[in-house]
């Protein structure tokens, strides 16, 4: 639910549009706040897991064309018509819009760099709902400075609660306060699981779920 909130806050400028709402007085005009339609844009998608699936899921039914990069190729099934891509630039160069849920692993820090944020349409949307260490926000943000990324959506970044002050600087930044699992079922679940750790833990020196 949040992926989809990144990228639906990021391309339809919805800070933008709530501080104008607070502020009051606006007069509607015909170029008002244009943002990015979703209907027909390419999202893609790093990390087809179980949340890059359900974006993907929810993204589709908004029109969107869900292209996708994977340790694997998913199953026809899994899949679910999404397009696979072999590398990580044949998948940004056709991303319109990027949802970041890969894990984080030695392999994944500032997998969003310089570099790779050239292999970007210009003015591609960029969002993360998986963890901020995957980019780099310095080469992010001089991306929005000079355009070559149109917005971002952010619900995480590195040294949390402490983001980059570059982001607070753009209207064009639709930022959270990590807010992924921010509802009460969710949080049950997972002081349910902790519970259930310790109970397998106890009884029989291991569980399914290690902090390491």
């Amino acid at each position: 639910e949040i992926g989809i909130l990144l990228i639906l806050g990021a391309c339809r400028r919805v800070s933008e549009g709530i501080e104008k709402a607070r502020e009051g007085g606006w007069t509607w005009s015909a170029d008002l706040l244009i943002g990015k339609q979703l209907t027909g844009t390419r999202l893609g998608i790093l990390g087809m897991g179980r949340i890059g699936q359900k974006i993907a899921k929810a993204a589709k039914s908004l029109g969107m064309i869900i292209h996708y990069h994977n340790r694997s190729k998913l199953s026809e099934d899994k899949a679910d018509g999404a397009i696979y891509h072999n590398t990580l630039k044949s998948l940004l160069s056709v991303s319109d819009v990027l949802s970041i849920c890969c894990p984080a692993s030695k392999e994944t820090i500032d997998l969003i760099n310089k570099d790779t944020i050239e292999y970007l349409p210009k003015g591609a949307v960029v969002t993360n709902v998986a963890r901020g260490d995957i980019v780099d926000d310095e080469a992010l943000i001089d991306a929005l400075n000079r355009r070559k990324v149109y917005a971002v959506g952010l619900d995480v970044f590195k040294d949390e609660p402490n983001l980059n002050p570059g982001y607070l600087k753009h209207k064009s930044a639709f930022i959270l306060p990590h807010l992924g699992s921010a509802t009460k079922e969710t949080r049950t679940a997972m002081a349910n699981l902790a519970i259930d750790n310790m109970d397998e833990f106890f009884s029989s020196g291991n569980c399914k779920n290690k902090v390491n």
